[in-house]
C-alpha cells in the first residue's frame, strides 16, 4: 500500500516557459520558499533542494528526464527527522500543452501508509504551484511563500 498526492493545475504559459521556471534556481528562488535545486538534470544524476540560508531541504536522484513533459524524481526530506525517517518518495511532473496553456500534472507518493510526509506535501504543492502560476501569469509570486519556512 502507499500513500499519494496528486494536483493537477493550468498554467498560461508554453511547456518550455514552464519547465524552465521548474529546474532553473533563479525562478525556484522566487516562488518556491527561496529554495534553489542543485543537478545535472540528466537520469541518474543527484538532485538535492536549497534553502536560501544554506540548509539542505531534500535530496534525491533524477529516475527520468523528458524535457519539457517529464521529470520523475526519488526524493526524501533531510530538514525534518520525522519526515526523512520515512525514507523516499517518487515525485512525478508531466507537463501537456492545452491551447494556449500548459496542464500541470504533480503526483508524490510513498510506500507507506499514513505517511506524514504526503501529508505535509498536500499543504505544500498546492502553495508552491499557486505562487509558480502566479509568477508566470502575472510576473509575481505569492507573498506568503517567498520565505524560508523554520
Amino acid at each position: 500500500m502507499s500513500d499519494r498526492f496528486v494536483y493537477v493545475t493550468y498554467i498560461r504559459t508554453t511547456p518550455e516557459k514552464l519547465w524552465e521556471a521548474l529546474l532553473k534556481p533563479e525562478f525556484t528562488k522566487i516562488y518556491w520558499f527561496g529554495v534553489t535545486m542543485q543537478s545535472e538534470w540528466k537520469k541518474g544524476a543527484g538532485w538535492k533542494m536549497i534553502f536560501d540560508d544554506g540548509r539542505v531541504a531534500d535530496t534525491g536522484e533524477i529516475l527520468e528526464i523528458e524535457k519539457p513533459k517529464r521529470l520523475v524524481i526519488k526524493w526524501r526530506n533531510e530538514f525534518m527527522p520525522e519526515l526523512k525517517a520515512e525514507g523516499y518518495s517518487r515525485c512525478t511532473i508531466e507537463l501537456e500543452p492545452v491551447a494556449d496553456s500548459v496542464k500541470l500534472t504533480v503526483l508524490h507518493e510513498i510506500d507507506k501508509t499514513g505517511s506524514v510526509f504526503i501529508e505535509k506535501v498536500a499543504g505544500g504543492w498546492p502553495k508552491i504551484l499557486a505562487s509558480l502560476k502566479s509568477m508566470l501569469e502575472t510576473g509575481k509570486p505569492l507573498a506568503e511563500i517567498a520565505s524560508t519556512p523554520r
